[in-house]
């Protein structure tokens, strides 16, 4: 896993199938937080910004939505995967863009690994 430098912003990627809905969603509402940059993308083949090895390197902490993503990862980019820190956050695909449930949920799975990433932690 890549260290931190102290005062240096988390890298975080929210990964989707199809990055439409549910990781525009997450990038959008943690967007604005100081402690991070967000991007997103999908891993579908069809997806509006797809997962690429990139994105993977670019990333310190990297949120899938659903276990399959972080399969589709460990298959693709056996590597990378086994230098990432990648967390599951167990949200099926049944919610529109900006959902105030999605949101609710996203801020609740993903706000404890956000306060618990200091520099050391990577």
């Amino acid at each position: 896993m890549n260290p931190i430098s102290p005062g240096a912003k988390v890298k975080v990627l929210f990964v989707c199938d199809q990055n439409r809905l549910r990781s525009p969603t997450a990038e959008a509402i943690f967007r604005d937080d100081p402690r991070v940059e967000v991007r997103s993308a999908g891993c579908r083949n069809d997806a509006t910004v797809a997962v690429t090895a990139e994105s993977l390197q670019w990333a310190d902490l990297i949120f899938v939505m659903e276990r399959s993503q972080r399969n589709l990862i460990r298959t693709r980019f056996e590597e990378i995967y086994q230098r990432k820190r990648i967390i599951c956050l167990y949200i099926e695909d049944v919610y529109d863009y900006m959902d105030p449930m999605l949101i609710r949920l996203l801020t609740e799975r993903v706000e404890p690994h956000l306060a618990s990433s200091s520099p050391d932690a990577f």
